[in-house]
Parts: C-alpha cells; sequence; structure tokens
C-alpha cells in the first residue's frame, strides 16, 4: 500500500489589495496566521508569545477601553464644534432677516 503525504493547504489566494490600506490589512492578516500557526506548532519565538500574552492583560483591555473613550470624546467634541457653528449661521441669518424688516441696510 501507498502511503498519502501529508501536505500542507495552498495559501488562500486573495485578490490584490485596491489601496495601501487594505494592503496593509493584507499583510496584518498574514501575519497573524502565521504567528497563530507558530504558536499551536510551539514554534513561535519569544517576542511572539509575549506579543499574544500581553494584548491578554487587564492593563491591555482598560488602555483599549480608554483609547475608544478618547476616540468618542473626540468625535462629541467635532459634532458640537459643527453645531455652534450651524447656531452661529442661524443667528446671522436672523439678524439679517430682522435687518430687512425694519428697513435699515
Amino acid at each position: 500500500m501507498r502511503k498519502k503525504k501529508v501536505t500542507e493547504k495552498a495559501p488562500r489566494k486573495r485578490p490584490p489589495a485596491k489601496t495601501p490600506e487594505a494592503r496593509e490589512n493584507q499583510l496584518i492578516a498574514l501575519a497573524i496566521d502565521l504567528a497563530e500557526k507558530q504558536l499551536m506548532e510551539g514554534t513561535a519565538s519569544s517576542q511572539v508569545i509575549t506579543h499574544y500574552l500581553k494584548l491578554g492583560t487587564t492593563k491591555e483591555r482598560i488602555e483599549q477601553e480608554i483609547l475608544e473613550k478618547q476616540k468618542d470624546l473626540i468625535v462629541a467634541k467635532t459634532e458640537s464644534i459643527q453645531s455652534a457653528k450651524r447656531v452661529e449661521e442661524l443667528y446671522i441669518n436672523a439678524l439679517e432677516a430682522m435687518k430687512s424688516y425694519t428697513g435699515s441696510r
């Protein structure tokens, strides 16, 4: 009887990235896949192991939560500034309209 050779899966062919950001995401995905494979096989370097251990710490989760809250705060501030600009425009328009009613220009 003939033994079957154990073959590794051929890498998936992905369509070429259309933007630099998409290319970066492809490379990140490949690096994560490789790190996962190395961790499963027990061949991961100490740097890879340390990286993923740090991701699982409470400190890292808290830092990620803080970053999310800061992002939300920046979005809220931006919306507030835009809203203030709209209110200012409304006041200017209202004043212009009132001037036309009084007859002064």
